[in-house]
């Protein structure tokens, strides 16, 4: 089954409103006008009205890095669905591996905000994925099926659907360590399987797993051309507008 590459940029914490404008104009000359790729951009949330302007008539798609799961209330600091959605935002991060090291985001968490994300209407971006520590001891399996299976809990099939996954081998992202294309196909394999056992074959397969592991232009095309690759959720090359098309367009 043909899964259309997705390549989203989670810009983290970085770029004023001004600095924001300009990447996004970059992103949108460079790759704004291709279709055959669905590309998102996820600026901090200070940016998202600014970008809605520059990505509005171009197939660039807007997203943000996290949500809270409640419709609106006393949580400052907090962003809730409803203020995504009146900003023009279409995908969401939610549980990407950052929230879950510093800011104690949970399993439990993660399931809570991707189904107020999915009831919104919005497309949550999942993030799952093992540390060098649980790499090394042998635990890269167990975590990735209870982060995989405590996302899904409770969703239903048709809501699956709507999600894409993006695996995040934390040991890979600025420890020295490198995960071959190899290591992420068998990864992303066995996300794969665990869908088909919570859901079915069919579903399975037409779910996309973005890769989140340090992909950029050197090895995009590699890693993109794995059976199971389906994109990537990108950090730093997501920086420079000539760096992201080298992802969305490999040579």
């Amino acid at each position: 089954m043909a899964r259309k590459t997705f390549i989203a940029g989670n810009w983290k914490m970085n770029t004023t409103i001004e600095d924001a404008v300009a990447l996004a104009k970059g992103v949108v000359e460079a790759v704004g006008s291709q279709d055959a790729v669905d590309v998102a951009i996820c600026p901090p949330y200070v940016s998202l009205a600014a970008v809605k302007d520059v990505v509005k008539d171009s197939n660039v798609k807007l997203g943000a890095q996290d949500v809270h799961w409640e419709k609106m209330g006393a949580f400052t600091g907090k962003v809730c669905c409803g203020m995504l959605k009146s900003v023009g935002v279409t995908y969401v991060i939610i549980g990407h591996s950052e929230q879950r090291t510093y800011f104690h985001e949970t399993d439990s968490t993660v399931n809570k905000k991707i189904q107020a994300a999915l009831k919104a209407g919005l497309l949550p971006i999942v993030c799952i994925g093992e540390t060098l520590d649980e790499r090394k001891s042998g635990k890269m399996e167990a975590v990735v099926e209870t982060q995989t299976r405590g996302a899904f809990e409770g969703i239903s099939r048709e809501d699956a659907l709507k999600c894409t996954i993006a695996y995040e081998p934390v040991w890979a992202i600025g420890t020295g360590e490198t995960a071959t294309p190899e290591q992420a196909n068998e990864a992303h394999v066995f996300v794969r399987k665990i869908l088909a056992d919570l859901y079915d074959e069919e579903s399975a397969q037409s779910m996309r797993i973005q890769y989140g592991g340090s992909m950029k232009p050197g090895n995009a095309k590699e890693l993109l051309s794995q059976s199971d690759v389906d994109g990537g959720l990108i950090g730093g090359a997501a920086l420079k507008p000539e760096l992201f098309e080298g992802i969305v367009n490999p040579k």
